[in-house]
């Protein structure tokens, strides 16, 4: 005989008949030795690499190497009370990051947690940080540029989509700037950005940010940042992280442009881990996969073919050296990785020409390739002038010209370091860009006052917005004809006028 029912326990029968009951399997270790941010785990012998596991105190790490009896598990949150003897569990789940549209306009740490006060990312999907790069069938020519709206970088060193150009000099040279203007600059084209800190400091960092929500378009730019206090592993894992949010884009036909600054602190993070690993050190401590560590990483930058989509991912990663020496280890590795380099000059930021590039020492190795047709028809012959002009300056030191021919090259020189000189936060679009090109090459800037230049900047945007032909001009093509290239240098005598 059966008493009366409780209507309240209704729910907890209900989860109890759900209920999955049986045997359930757990593999678990426990730590052995920890130091700084790695710890030593015994006891998990079916961990792969790359997969996240759980301390009993509630943090979580990556197993970043796999030993003959151990594995060394890299800390993604502070490891304070990890000590010998905290009990480690498998997840079965490698480190991935949330991915989708919902991580627009956010700023993240590498495992897609929210650093900007919102709520978690509004996505279902992830994807591992650790990717394979595109095969080469997979991969279509680079022939379209990411307009950096730094005239120096679009004339001489054009970068394109799909491409890797290094970004490398000494500290307070502007690295970042550069790097900083380009997303700027993506404010009215189609390209996501994406930003990865890596041990930087954290208002170093807060100044990008602000930069771009005041100058450009927060909600087309993600940040993902692994400051200088983030645990080393979460500094290893920022730019994998990034890279697979990027590729997320990519692979739906769109165009991503991601910035890493910087790979000298991260390559110094995995040099960091390695010698705590007990990894054979080789070159100034580096361990031996350093050169492998970053070309399965920018290797994955690229330009997909039409059956792939024809999305493309742009690499800007930065390095930085100390006293001009290129020659360094890391610098090296990068150089002989990217499809190119720009390098920053202490002595021409000392000079107050910025940006600081060294054109005899930067190169695209995809450069005009990339380039639009009319920017290739009235950028030819600056790089050369400018060289020339360079090499003069350094010689009168010694005494003046007396050759009326030495003395206009001079004079042509200095209108050239001019135009190639722009404050920050300040791109140039490409017609106006254009515009002031043409007008060196025929001579209008001659008799120009250096000071006037930058003014003459200043007007010209606003004198092409006000008329609606210049809206119209398709600057893709070989060369201008003739009615375009006279209205484009009227539009300059006219804004030499208000200058």
């Amino acid at each position: 005989m059966t008493g009366p029912t409780d209507p309240a326990l209704d729910p907890l029968k209900a989860r109890i008949a759900e209920a999955q009951l049986g045997a359930e399997a757990e593999e678990r270790g426990k730590v052995i030795a920890i130091a700084d941010g790695l710890a030593t785990v015994d006891g998990l012998p079916g961990a792969e690499l790359n997969e996240i596991v759980t301390f009993s105190t509630g943090g979580r790490g990556f197993v970043l190497t796999l030993e003959e009896n151990h594995i060394n598990v890299a800390c993604l949150d502070p490891a304070d009370d990890v000590s010998a003897g905290t009990r480690v569990v498998r997840t079965g789940q490698l480190a991935s990051v949330p991915i989708g549209e919902g991580v627009l306009g956010r700023v993240l740490d590498p495992l897609g947690r929210p650093l900007d006060k919102g709520p978690v990312p509004d996505s279902t999907e992830r994807l591992p940080v650790e990717r394979p790069a595109p095969s080469i069938i997979d991969r279509d020519f680079v022939s379209e540029p990411v307009e950096t709206g730094l005239l120096v970088v679009d004339a001489l060193f054009a970068i394109g989509r799909g491409q890797r150009e290094l970004i490398v000099g000494e500290r307070q040279t502007g690295k970042t700037s550069i790097a900083v203007d380009t997303i700027i600059n993506q404010a009215n084209s189609d390209i996501i950005s994406i930003y990865v800190a890596i041990g930087q400091r954290t208002s170093a960092v807060r100044h990008v940010i602000d930069a771009v929500r005041e100058h450009g378009r927060m909600e087309r730019t993600i940040f993902i940042v692994a400051e200088a206090s983030a645990e080393p592993g979460l500094q290893w894992l920022a730019p994998f992280s990034a890279t697979s949010i990027a590729e997320w884009f990519r692979d739906r036909g769109q165009h991503v442009l991601i910035v890493y600054d910087d790979l000298t602190k991260h390559a110094a993070t995995h040099r960091e881990l390695a010698l705590l690993s007990r990894q054979p050190p080789g070159r100034e401590a580096y361990p031996g996969d350093i050169f492998y560590l970053h070309a399965r990483l920018l290797e994955r930058a690229s330009k997909l073919s039409k059956a792939r989509g024809g999305g493309s991912l742009t690499a800007l990663p930065i390095a930085e050296i100390e006293a001009g020496n290129l020659s360094a280890y890391i610098p090296t590795n990068l150089i002989s990785i990217s499809d190119g380099q720009i390098v920053t000059s202490q002595s021409l930021f000392a000079a107050n020409q910025r940006p600081a590039i060294d054109i005899g020492l930067s190169v695209s190795r995809v450069g005009g390739k990339a380039q639009w047709g009319t920017m290739k028809s009235v950028s030819g012959r600056l790089r050369l002038d400018y060289a020339q002009y360079l090499e003069m300056k350094l010689f009168s030191r010694f005494g003046g010209f007396g050759d009326d021919a030495m003395t206009a090259r001079m004079k042509r020189g200095e209108r050239i370091a001019a135009l190639l000189a722009q404050p920050r936060l300040s791109p140039l679009d490409l017609l106006t860009q254009i515009a002031l090109l043409s007008a060196l090459n025929e001579g209008l800037l001659d008799d120009v006052d250096v000071e006037e230049i930058a003014r003459l900047k200043t007007a010209l945007p606003s004198i092409f917005a006000a008329d609606s032909a210049f809206s119209e001009l398709d600057l893709t093509t070989a060369k201008l004809d003739e009615d375009t290239q006279s209205a484009i240098l009227e539009a300059v005598q006219t804004a030499l006028k208000h200058a």
